[in-house]
């Protein structure tokens, strides 16, 4: 299944590469995320997290500090779908995002073979996806602080109507979303679109410092939302018309 992946997102390389001068400038700003969702034993979840600690966080930590990554972090599972963890890391290019999974895990695999053996017999199953930010309170960059309560909303959309869907995000939802951000009453949020993976089409992130916090930032503007701008959010749920929440706590992260 990786290799399928590593394969697609080379494609993907391939196909940036011949974009204008001007518009690969234009979206010098849009970083590239790689996440691997994770379905794990439940029992024991809690030593995949002390795997990811000892084996994986000094490499990945070590990425972000020569520059190699933007940032990474491990999530785990509060509320909602099968997934159980998540780790993700973002480069400004998918050139940078490929090459340094492949030389952490490479290297990882090196020093540690018997704890990726067992975090592979903990964590079994997976599901890989490429996401790239598209607009949010970070300006491009994910390499900020955000609050350890996170909260993740993955949308089915038509395909056709996804351009208009972005817009509606950028000229309605991100202007509310931001005062949220800079009343402190959210940390941070996002918006991105799906480069490689399942059928999530976009994810809509926010973190907060503790889930209440978050929970009540998200009715609120939802429906300050929906009494101020009704038609553009029954556009926007046509277009994206099923979703899927999730909560995180983020476990480990850098910066």
């Amino acid at each position: 299944m990786r290799k399928r992946l590593i394969f697609a997102v080379m494609a993907a390389v391939a196909i940036t590469s011949t974009v204008p001068v001007s518009a690969q400038d234009e979206d010098a700003t849009k970083p590239y995320v790689y996440a691997i969702y994770y379905e794990c034993d439940v029992t024991q979840q809690e030593l995949a997290d002390e795997i990811i600690e000892l084996a994986y966080k000094p490499s990945y930590d070590a990425a972000v500090e020569a520059g190699t990554i933007d940032s990474w972090g491990w999530l785990a599972h509060h509320t909602g779908p099968e997934w159980r963890r998540l780790v993700y890391h973002s480069a400004p290019d998918m050139t940078s995002l490929l090459a340094s999974l492949e030389s952490v895990n490479a290297g990882v695999d090196e020093t540690y073979p018997e704890m990726t053996r067992a975090l592979g017999g903990i964590c079994s199953s997976h599901v890989d996806y490429v996401w790239r930010h598209i607009t949010g309170s970070r300006k491009g960059s994910l390499a900020e602080d955000r609050g350890t309560a996170a909260m993740s909303v993955y949308f089915e959309c038509e395909m056709s109507g996804e351009e208009r869907a972005d817009e509606i995000v950028e000229e309605v939802m991100k202007p509310i979303y931001d005062r949220y951000v800079a009343s402190g009453e959210l940390a941070s949020w996002g918006w991105m679109e799906h480069i490689i993976g399942g059928e999530y089409r976009r994810i809509a992130t926010m973190t907060a410092k503790d889930y209440p916090s978050a929970l009540a930032a998200r009715t609120a503007i939802g429906g300050e939302l929906r009494e101020n701008h009704p038609e553009e959010m029954n556009e926007f749920r046509t277009i994206c018309g099923s979703h899927q929440d999730a909560l995180w706590e983020v476990v480990f992260e850098k910066p």
